[in-house]
């Protein structure tokens, strides 16, 4: 283990808070194993850690980040993201595919949706790399399907609206509830910038897309 993890751990674990841990384990289905420290307050015992630390390469942040994720408590991993996220700038596309196996380790929304914000980033400041997402959107694992239909969240105007569709037409058959979720919140996120193109797109798909998809879709048309 690290210096810098090992700083972490001393921070969170005196914070840590057992009841808190119970009902935030309750929250995500008995899945994961907690500290029991809320967002705001992880975050402020950890983000200078997080801020003084400077990778010398993109190996070593995500070595970082992965001795972080292989830690049993969720937190952990939500502090492998939040390095990842601070540090993006290290990491360029030959490194999507690293994080994208990262997406399929103790894999749930939250982390999932923590990955997206860091691959889009990357895929935004290198178009070029959507070419990876146009190969995640075919992959057997349907969570890294759906960082593929999210990953050009809050890209507003550099949306590629054509990719965005095409994407929602092929997800569009699914039956997962997380595919059917990310479709209407992609196709929301989008609809923030350019109202028309979506309320034509939910007319033109009114029969192939869910009606959970619909609704996320057009929750502020």
């Amino acid at each position: 283990m690290t210096s810098f993890q090992e700083h972490i751990r001393s921070a969170m674990q005196a914070i840590a808070d057992d009841s808190a841990a119970i009902a935030m384990r309750a929250y995500q289905r008995d899945q994961f194993e907690f500290l029991g420290v809320a967002a705001p307050a992880r975050r402020a015992a950890t983000m200078s850690l997080i801020k003084e630390l400077k990778p010398a390469s993109a190996e070593a942040l995500i070595a970082e980040a992965q001795g972080l994720w292989n830690l049993p408590q969720r937190e952990y991993q939500y502090i492998a993201i939040d390095l990842l996220a601070r540090h993006v700038k290290v990491l360029t596309g030959t490194d999507i595919p690293i994080l994208l196996g990262l997406a399929q380790q103790k894999s749930w929304w939250d982390t999932v949706d923590g990955l997206v914000k860091v691959i889009g980033a990357i895929a935004k400041a290198d178009k070029a790399q959507q070419s990876q997402m146009d190969a995640a959107l075919l992959h057997p694992d349907f969570w890294i399907r759906r960082i593929a239909m999210l990953h050009q969240l809050g890209w507003k105007g550099e949306t590629d609206l054509a990719r965005l569709q095409n994407y929602a037409k092929q997800l569009a058959p699914e039956t997962e509830f997380f595919i059917r979720k990310a479709i209407g919140w992609a196709l929301r996120e989008y609809a923030w910038h350019d109202p028309a193109a979506i309320r034509v797109f939910l007319v033109e798909m009114s029969d192939q897309l869910s009606a959970l998809s619909r609704r996320e879709a057009g929750k502020h048309l």
